[in-house]
């Protein structure tokens, strides 16, 4: 057996120690989180029921099958955007702007589950809309990111001219645009949500990160309470602060997959040991691009006077 076959079979043991580090992070977070929710589950459970109780006995004209009744009308008005408290009508959660964030929502993957079409031709509808609008985002997104990645690099490159200490500035740079994104995608929207949603400030970041990752669950929906009145101008910000900071937060995302890998690449050279100078030589020469270098060294015709 070879070097070459060695390394590949190298290979192996690192992606199970992957795999093994991956599914223990998961059995960690869902243990953690069972600990944190579970025990409050049981308490809210128990104070569901005991609300149950006092409104029967409150109400005697009501009896378990009209409770029944009464919250079917309540979780219907509630999908459909609809407030009981006032003897007035409202478009619903299908207004223009709200369709548009929800449109906003299909293509972005974020799925939020508050509103859903519930006509056979708006649910074959969404599904197309979505077979070719999902892959048109993540092209934007790609176009976006990129951008912002090459003015980043642009101003980094700028600075280290200016400047001695290169591996400084750029550790500089990286961080300024990471706080200013910080601020214009998590700590301004937070503070906004807090004022028009009445949400705490650690329900509003919360509600910022999990729409920006497209986790979406749904407890927390943005421009969904139809006991408010939001002006016109709030869709329209919550779609262009979805889109932007979706590029903004993907790009944070593949920085820090780019310092895992190249953790994962430095483990596994100090467990494993780096190649030897002469296996190194032999894999640039068998490299496809040295490949193709010499097959148009070969094809290139000599030049004639």
């Amino acid at each position: 057996m070879g070097v070459k076959e060695m390394f590949n079979l190298a290979r192996v043991p690192s992606i199970l120690m992957l795999g093994l580090v991956y599914v223990t992070y998961v059995l960690i977070g869902g243990v953690i989180f069972w600990k944190l929710e579970g025990e409050l589950g049981r308490k809210d459970f128990t104070q569901l029921l005991l609300h149950k109780q006092m409104l029967l006995t409150t109400y005697s004209c009501l009896n378990q099958e009209g409770l029944e009744e009464v919250a079917q009308v309540v979780q219907r008005a509630s999908k459909a955007g609809l407030s009981l408290k006032y003897n007035q009508t409202t478009d619903g959660f299908w207004k223009f702007t709200s369709s548009a964030v929800f449109a906003a929502t299909v293509v972005t993957t974020i799925g939020y589950g508050n509103m859903s079409p519930t006509s056979t031709v708006g649910q074959i509808f969404c599904v197309f809309f979505a077979l070719f609008g999902i892959p048109l985002n993540v092209v934007v997104l790609s176009r976006v990111g990129k951008y912002m990645l090459a003015v980043e690099r642009n101003l980094s490159d700028f600075l280290e001219g200016k400047s001695r200490r290169k591996g400084c500035t750029r550790f500089c740079v990286h961080m300024f645009c990471y706080i200013c994104g910080a601020l214009l995608f998590f700590i301004m929207p937070m503070l906004v949500f807090q004022q028009h949603e009445g949400w705490t400030y650690s329900e509003a970041i919360y509600y910022c990160f999990i729409t920006l990752s497209t986790i979406g669950f749904g407890d927390f929906v943005a421009d969904n309470n139809p006991d408010k009145d939001y002006p016109d101008w709030y869709s329209v910000l919550i779609a262009s602060w979805i889109f932007f900071g979706m590029a903004w937060l993907a790009l944070l995302i593949n920085h820090s997959i780019d310092i895992l890998e190249r953790l994962n690449a430095y483990l596994k050279k100090g467990c494993c040991g780096g190649k030897t100078q002469e296996e190194s030589s032999s894999a640039e020469d068998n490299s496809p691009e040295t490949q193709v270098e010499d097959d148009n060294d070969i094809k290139k015709p000599p030049i004639t006077q």
